[in-house]
């Protein structure tokens, strides 16, 4: 038998199994850190306080670029707010604050604006006036 070539030491297994526990818990902290800016759908925005992340677009019916409509139509998300131990669900439309903790919470951009029928690449700025 070759040296070196015999079954793995403890402490060989032991620092084998550490990684496989400790490389997707780090994997997960590092997509799921709150950015502060605009953010991608399924990002978590950092918002003076609440931390919020973008689960779907429900709908997109503003006017395209470059186009006349009669109404100018509007954005709105489904929206997770996220707090120390607790999270909730959040419908939010471009530009209306909603009543939030202690304070009010604005969806206050979306990019880019609509251009065509296909969905955009969005990013998404909040706002949060209050406390918490």
């Amino acid at each position: 038998m070759l040296a070196g070539s015999g079954p793995p030491s403890r402490s060989r297994r032991s620092a084998s199994a550490f990684a496989l526990l400790i490389l997707p818990a780090l994997a997960a902290c590092a997509a799921t850190s709150a950015i502060e800016g605009p953010v991608r759908l399924g990002q978590i925005a950092y918002v003076n306080g609440p931390r919020v992340r973008v689960d779907r677009v429900t709908e997109d019916s503003r006017c395209p670029v470059g186009t006349q409509c009669v109404w100018a139509g509007r954005l709105m998300v489904r929206a997770t707010v996220l707090g120390g131990r607790w999270s909730r669900q959040v419908d939010l439309t471009l530009g209306v604050p909603v009543d939030f903790a202690d304070g009010k919470l604005t969806l206050v951009k979306a990019s880019p604006d609509r251009r065509t029928a296909k969905p955009p690449p969005y990013r998404f700025t909040f706002s949060f006036q209050g406390g918490l």
